[in-house]
């Protein structure tokens, strides 16, 4: 049980990822990526007469068992698996973060900015609703996610996937750079 608990190397994730990629297109001609899966929910529960949910979602009916079975997934995880305590992070990240007025390192998300109650604050709507806004926007803009574009896309030779994946990884640093200090300060 301990070897589930514990974080594993990035040399025995990374290819056991990596392989999820062939398994999929080997077994049952299917491609990676979940972003997919709210199309075929809406296809599903409610038909109408618009042209993007008028298609045989049947067909991809496995990729809704897939997006269940990571919400599954994430609940064993978090209730049975996870190991009490804070996260380890890199003092640095903690230093810097602290100065930027988080203070709250007991979750997996600072409660700090990603909470109920922060919900109300400007801080906490910019993060949790614009921020999601604008992550479900890109998504679709983008044609997928970034699981989809970097893993299955890019495996694939896709160049398309490979530009989406660049813009996801600037997008991410300037973010992480230029923006999410300001955010903090509000």
């Amino acid at each position: 049980m301990d070897l589930i608990k514990q974080p594993w190397p990035w040399y025995v994730a990374g290819p056991l990822i990596g392989l999820v990629v062939p398994a999929l297109l080997l077994l049952g001609n299917k491609t990676f990526g979940i972003s997919s899966s709210l199309r075929h929910i809406c296809a599903a529960c409610f038909p109408s007469n618009i042209s993007f949910f008028k298609y045989d979602w049947k067909k991809e009916s496995w990729n809704l068992f897939f997006a269940v079975g990571i919400i599954i997934g994430g609940a064993v995880a978090t209730y049975l698996l996870s190991v009490p305590g804070p996260v380890d992070l890199n003092p640095d990240t903690v230093v810097t973060l602290k100065h930027q007025g988080v203070k709250d390192f007991s979750g997996l998300l600072p409660a700090d900015i990603f909470s109920f109650s922060q919900l109300l604050t400007l801080r906490g709507f910019i993060f949790i609703v614009v921020g999601g806004f604008m992550v479900g926007f890109g998504t679709r803009y983008a044609g997928g996610c970034t699981s989809g574009h970097a893993i299955m896309g890019i495996s694939s030779l896709q160049w398309p996937s490979l530009v989406a994946t660049c813009c996801f990884m600037i997008g991410g640093f300037v973010m992480t750079w230029f923006i999410l200090p300001y955010l903090l300060q509000l």
